[in-house]
C-alpha cells in the first residue's frame, strides 16, 4: 500500500507543479494533454482534511480552470470521503487490482490474425494507438460499439495537429510511458500505457476499438504490458478498473483485487432535456 501511494504522488511531479493545502496536494499540470487532481498529501502529520481543506482546493481548481476532481485510496485515507461528500463532491468507486512479483500474469496472445507490438516513439502508427483508448472511453462498457475506422482515422489526424502524439513521443523517448498496441489488418485495434517509477508501474489507458470488441483484445494488450514491465524490472504492476464487469477482465490476467480507488467530482449536471 505505502509504495502504490508513494507511486501516486510520484508520477504527477514529472509533469505538473504541486501546491501545498495541509494534508491535501493539487497538482497543476505542465506540458502534458490532461488535468491532475487533488489528493492526500504524502507523510501529513497534522489532522484529516475537511471539508473546508477540500472547499479551499476546489476553489484554487476554479481559479486555474481545473477539474474539481480528487483522488485517493479509499483503504489509506478512509477518512477523506466524509469531507469530500460533506463539501459536496460525488465520490465514484473502482477496483484496485495489483499483480505482485509471484502472481502469474498468464500469456494472453489475442485472437488469430491480430499482434500486438509495443511501439516505438517513432511507429508511425503512435498517433491510431492513443486515439484507440479515446474513442473506448467515449462509449463506455464491453458491448460491441458504433466507432470504428473512420472515427479513428479523423482522432488520430486531431492527435496530430494538436501535438498530443508528439508529446507522447516525447514521454516514450524519456522512459516515462511505454505504449502496447493490438493490429488487425493494419489498423489499430486495441492500445493501452504503462507508467514506469521505479520497481513498480500502473497500466492505464487500455482501450479497444468499440467496433472490436468482446474479442479479448484488451487482455492480449496488458499482458503484452506487463511482459515488458516485468522485463524492465518491474515488482507490482497495479491498475484501476472502471469496474467490476471490467475487473473480471483483468482478474483472468492473473491481477487480484487489492483496495479501491475513489475518485471525488462534482455531481453531473442534470440534462436540461430529460424530463
Amino acid at each position: 500500500m505505502e509504495a502504490i501511494e508513494g507511486y501516486y504522488d510520484a508520477v504527477p511531479r514529472g509533469s505538473a507543479r504541486v501546491e501545498d493545502f495541509g494534508p491535501l496536494s493539487l497538482f497543476v499540470s505542465e506540458g502534458v494533454d490532461w488535468p491532475y487532481y487533488a489528493r492526500p498529501a504524502p507523510g501529513h502529520q497534522g489532522p484529516a482534511a475537511t471539508a473546508g481543506d477540500v472547499d479551499r482546493v476546489r476553489a484554487r481548481q476554479r481559479e486555474l480552470g481545473l477539474p474539481e476532481a480528487f483522488e485517493w485510496v479509499a483503504e489509506h485515507d478512509p477518512l477523506l470521503r466524509a469531507a469530500v461528500e460533506e463539501a459536496g463532491l460525488t465520490v465514484h468507486e473502482h477496483p484496485l487490482l495489483v499483480l505482485g512479483p509471484q502472481d502469474d500474469p498468464g500469456n494472453a496472445s489475442g485472437p488469430d490474425g491480430v499482434s500486438v507490438r509495443v511501439l516505438a516513439a517513432d511507429d508511425p502508427a503512435l498517433a491510431e494507438a492513443l486515439a484507440v483508448p479515446h474513442l473506448a472511453f467515449g462509449e463506455p462498457g464491453t458491448g460491441v460499439g458504433s466507432a470504428g475506422p473512420a472515427e479513428l482515422a479523423v482522432r488520430a489526424a486531431a492527435l496530430r495537429a494538436d501535438g498530443a502524439a508528439a508529446r507522447l513521443a516525447g514521454r516514450i523517448t524519456a522512459g516515462r510511458t511505454v505504449l502496447a498496441a493490438a493490429f488487425g489488418d493494419g489498423t489499430v485495434l486495441c492500445a493501452g500505457q504503462h507508467n514506469p517509477v521505479g520497481g513498480i508501474t500502473e497500466v492505464v489507458g487500455v482501450g479497444t476499438l468499440p467496433s472490436a470488441r468482446r474479442r479479448g483484445l484488451a487482455l492480449a494488450v496488458t499482458s503484452a504490458l506487463v511482459a515488458h514491465a516485468r522485463a524492465g524490472g518491474a515488482r507490482t504492476v497495479f491498475l484501476s478498473a472502471a469496474d467490476e464487469e471490467v475487473a473480471r477482465i483483468y482478474r483472468r490476467a492473473g491481477f487480484r483485487p487489492f483496495a479501491t480507488a475513489l475518485i471525488a467530482e462534482p455531481a453531473a449536471e442534470p440534462d436540461a432535456g430529460a424530463h
